[in-house]
């Protein structure tokens, strides 16, 4: 009876790790550190974004809790979301994956189509469905790369090594999303999109000389822009070198930044205490609550948040290491690692590592779309680990 029933659950993972049968029967437990890293981040975030965000609460609706409020809901949402799929055999993502990716194009091109696409700050990139709801496609495209490059990409195996199956149809699709993005124009997003195809494409065997290529062309690329020899984003680029030269102008974002960021001291003003976000530094609820965060928790605060943020992502690459096929290994790098670049971004852009662009910090920025996505994300690596 016994052996039976051991043959009976060597079945099950068969037929679940080669995508033949789906099945919602949890196999254990899932990795509990990385779900209570998870939870972890997210009620910090909520707290982070509820001192951060009231002044401009205030100053937009009357209502001190307006963005906490929202940002709530949507959290509750996400966590439900992520706790069910989960618990959802991740395999059913592999036959949806090429409609994802069509499903995901289709929305870049209809946010470029006035009527459809919402302009702010000079940038056509949310979409707006009868004043009910606001997303942000590219959140979706985002989603839609790692689950068709990991899909494709795991059942090539050695067909990886040749231009023509295991570069070309890769390069051409981040081609296409590029082109549009840069309509938008929204250029973070482009960087994260094209950093997690590359990683997906390395990790899955493509050749060392592809990449190295890629990295000259890149490099070429950044040493023209940075010389001034490409005209796009120069103000940028002279205000990232030194925001102070016009610090009520073009620079005036990133100077409040780092005022913010200097004020914070070792120790930090105390939570709630912070100056900055009292209408000092735009976007202080989305793109830079880092720098509130550094303001008030100080340089120890700030640190103890970017460990937990660490831990999460050594975690998800665990999950990676230790999956049950090639598809579950590479949905975990591709997630693990735009959680990690958007991460890294946001922290190099609010401390002037990097020069300024949009993008939010995960798990902590007001954004229903980014806060949704990046919990089904992290839902889709539990459900691998817990099928480890």
């Amino acid at each position: 009876m016994i052996e039976r029933e051991h043959h009976l659950l060597r079945k099950k993972q068969k037929n679940g790790s080669d995508g033949n049968s789906i099945s919602i029967l949890c196999l254990n437990r899932g990795d509990l550190g990385f779900h209570y890293l998870i939870l972890c981040l997210v009620a910090i975030g909520l707290i982070a974004l509820l001192s951060a965000s009231y002044p401009a609460s205030i100053a937009k609706t009357g209502d001190p809790y307006f963005y906490i409020k929202r940002q709530l809901k949507y959290a509750t949402f996400g966590i439900l979301l992520m706790e069910g799929i989960s618990r959802l055999n991740y395999q059913v993502f592999r036959k949806a994956a090429r409609l994802l990716l069509i499903f995901a194009i289709l929305l870049l091109i209809a946010v470029l189509i006035p009527g459809i696409g919402v302009v702010r700050n000079n940038s056509r990139r949310w979409i707006d469905l009868f004043g009910i709801v606001t997303f942000q496609p590219s959140e979706i495209a985002k989603f839609a790369v790692v689950i068709d490059f990991s899909a494709s990409i795991s059942a090539k195996k050695d067909r990886m090594q040749r231009f023509s199956t295991g570069v070309f149809p890769y390069v051409r699709t981040m081609a296409v999303i590029s082109l549009l993005m840069l309509k938008e124009p929204h250029l973070s997003g482009l960087i994260l999109i094209l950093s997690v195809g590359v990683v997906l494409m390395y990790v899955g065997g493509m050749k060392n000389r592809w990449i190295v290529l890629g990295a000259i062309v890149s490099a070429a690329g950044a040493y023209l822009l940075l010389t001034g020899k490409i005209s796009y984003g120069q103000s940028r680029i002279a205000m990232w070198r030194n925001p102070f030269i016009d610090a009520s102008g073009d620079g005036y974002q990133l100077s409040q930044s780092l005022i913010a960021i200097g004020s914070g001291g070792l120790l930090g003003l105390g939570f709630g205490r912070g100056r900055q976000k009292h209408l000092y530094l735009p976007e202080v609820q989305n793109d830079f609550i880092f720098a509130v965060i550094c303001e008030e928790l100080g340089l120890v605060g700030a640190t103890i948040i970017l460990a937990l943020f660490a831990a999460l992502i050594v975690k998800g690459f665990c999950i990676a290491k230790d999956a049950p096929d090639r598809f579950g290994a590479l949905l975990c790098v591709g997630f693990i690692t735009l959680f990690a670049s958007q991460t890294f971004l946001n922290v190099a852009v609010v401390t002037g590592l990097l020069p300024t662009t949009g993008v939010s910090l995960p798990l902590f920025s007001y954004g229903g779309t980014a806060l949704v996505m990046q919990l089904l994300e992290l839902g889709i690596v539990l459900s691998v680990s817990r099928r480890r």
